[in-house]
Order: C-alpha cells, then structure tokens, then sequence
C-alpha cells in the first residue's frame, strides 16, 4: 500500500532527523551561526518530516508545508538535521504525483526560492549568486526527477490501455466471425432443408420426415455453438478446447451438406496430427464457409472437398461446380473473415472461379501442435 510505504518512509526519516550522526547529512543553504536546539528546532524538524506521510495523496499540500517549514529552518539557523532531505523528498513526490497545478507549481516554487534566497541574503549569509544557483539546480533535477517517472509511468498506463482494447477488438471480431460462420452456415442449410421438405410434402411426403428431422437437427447444432459463444460472452465459458470443432467433425460438415441435399465428395490425405485448437478450428471454418457458399450459390452441383495433411502445413481445396456466384466472387463477409483468420496464424487462403466453370477455395494452413 503507497499509504503504509509513505508512513514507514516518513517515520524513518523523522528517526534519523534527530540522529545527531547524521546531522551533517542534508539540504543546507544559509550557512548562518547556528542556534542551539530548543522546541522550536524540534517542531520545525517534525515539520520537514512528518508531512511525508502524505507525500502521494496530496504532494502539493506535503511540498508546501515541507518547502515552508525548510525556509523557516534556514532563516532562523536551526541546528542541522538530517530531516532536510524531506525537501528532497517532497520534490520527487511533486513531480512524481501531483495532478493538479502542474505548470503552476515549478513557477511558484522557483518564486519562493528566489525570495528564501534574498532573504538569506539579508540576514547576512555568505554564500553567494553561483552557490543559489547550484543549489537551486539540484532541486530542480530533483523534481524533474520525479516528473520522468510520473511520464513513464503514464506512458505505460496508456500502452496498458491500448493494448487492452486492441484486445477487446480483436476478441469482439473473432466473436463476430464465429457468430458469422455458425449462424450463416446452419441457417443456410436449414433454409434448403426447409425448400426440400416443402418440395417433398407435394411430391413424396412419405420423405418429407427425413428433411425436417435434418431441420432439428441443424437446430440444435445451432443452438449448442450459439451458447458456447454466450458463454465466452459471459466469461462463463468452459475451455477453449471444449467449445471448439475438432478437425475430425469435417466428416460431419460434408455428412450435413449431403443431408441437405448436396452432393459431396470428400477426399483426406495423409494422416491428422495434433494441431493446436485455432488450426483446427481454422480447417473446421475453411470447410464450413466453403460448402455454405454452395448451398447458397450452387445447391445440387457436385462439390469435391480435399483435405491434405502435410508435417508444416494443412491444405485444404473445396470446388464446386455450377454458376460463378458460388462463392460470391471471393469477396463475401465470410471469405474476408476467413483470410483474417489464416492470416492470424500465418496461413493463406485463394477464392474465386474456375476457368472451366465453378468455384474453388483453396487455404494452406500452418500446422501447430500443442505442445
């Protein structure tokens, strides 16, 4: 606690301020005969000291009552005292703390020392212009001091700040994307399922069961990524890993898009290694956004999902055949989302027409395991 260091600070120096070892250790700049100690020695000494205790909740009110009670010490020629060096001390908390009345404060404080120091004069002291002037500069490195490490400390705050909401951004566009991938996809295949149902109650609706039970199906999928996303909301999420599709449930992406009536051919190479959850979620969204932008654009042309396991990368290659607006040209939300995501983890992803006709997205992706 700043209170309780400021306590202990100003209790130790009150204690060495009537140490008369270290009496010679100090602020001096009258250099006047010296009086003898009496209570006013004593009080004013409390008054170079104690004020410490409240040096960064109220440094202005510490550096004045410090700063006063210093000229008072050097006009009368109280005995010295080790407890000058509380003036030191005010400075470097003035300029380390004080908020308020930061311009003001050097100016008046310079001020005041111009007239300790005619004063000083007045009373017959010997020092002389350059020994004001020495002294004077020592206070001020003292206070500028103090108002470094007040801007570096400020610095820092605002880089902590930045940093935090370059996080709070980045972690709002990741939910957005996932909000993205699981609501177009689930909604776009129930959409079809829905238009096949209704196609099958009027030409065979001993099949219509099978689309609606695919309806709820897609449903509920929905529904249990969609709470898992609250839950990261919420900071009430499990972890990541329980909440993220693992690259095995591909399968179960192709499964669904054949289920809402997609042809699919689906092709995997080499054998899956363990990857790190952002690559596996990566390769599950590649997928995903791939064959929801055939069911939108393309339903009931063929489309080929190939998946490459390589030791340093994971390829990915998903065509479709039909019309060109099968993947929106390679510039829908989804699409650019995609390439943020794989651009995060140092991966590529290419989308646009074929020239024979169709739509392919290819995606190279960097393996990490997580280890």
């Amino acid at each position: 606690m700043p209170a309780r260091r400021d306590i202990l600070l100003a209790a130790l120096l009150t204690l060495l301020a009537f140490v008369p070892t270290v009496s010679v250790i100090g602020a001096e700049i009258g250099d006047l005969p010296k009086r003898p100690p009496d209570a006013l020695s004593v009080a004013v000494t409390l008054a170079l000291t104690v004020p410490l205790t409240v040096r960064t909740r109220w440094p202005g009110t510490c550096l004045v009552v410090v700063g006063g009670a210093f000229a008072l010490h050097q006009a009368l020629a109280l005995p010295s005292t080790f407890g000058t060096v509380g003036l030191y001390v005010a400075l470097y908390s003035a300029g380390a703390h004080q908020a308020r009345l930061r311009r003001t404060t050097p100016v008046a404080a310079t001020a005041a020392y111009v007239l300790l120091a005619v004063v000083l004069h007045l009373l017959g002291s010997p020092q002389r212009i350059p020994d004001f002037v020495a002294f004077s500069l020592v206070l001020a490195v003292t206070w500028t001091a103090g108002a470094e490490v007040r801007r570096r400390r400020a610095e820092e705050a605002e880089r902590r700040r930045l940093s935090a909401e370059a996080a709070a951004v980045a972690e709002r566009t990741r939910i957005a994307r996932e909000l993205h991938d699981v609501v177009t996809h689930h909604v776009t295949a129930m959409v079809v399922q829905a238009d096949a149902a209704q196609y099958l109650l009027r030409g065979a609706p001993d099949r219509a069961g099978e689309s609606l039970t695919a309806i709820s199906g897609t449903g509920r999928r929905a529904l249990t990524e969609l709470r898992a996303l609250l839950g990261v909301l919420e900071a009430t999420g499990g972890p990541a890993a329980d909440r993220t599709p693992a690259l095995g449930t591909v399968g179960d992406l192709v499964e669904r898009a054949r289920l809402s009536g997609q042809p699919v051919e689906w092709t995997e190479h080499g054998h899956p290694l363990a990857r790190s959850v952002d690559v596996e979620l990566a390769v599950y969204r590649v997928v995903q956004e791939a064959l929801t932008n055939a069911l939108k654009h393309a339903a009931g042309h063929l489309t080929a999902v190939l998946v490459r396991h390589g030791d340093t990368h994971i390829e990915i290659e998903v065509t479709t055949e039909g019309p060109v607006a099968a993947g929106g040209q390679g510039g829908g939300r989804g699409l650019a989302g995609l390439r943020e995501r794989l651009r995060l983890l140092g991966g590529e992803l290419a989308a646009g027409p074929r020239p024979g006709g169709g739509f392919t997205v290819h995606a190279l992706i960097p393996s990490r395991s997580d280890t």
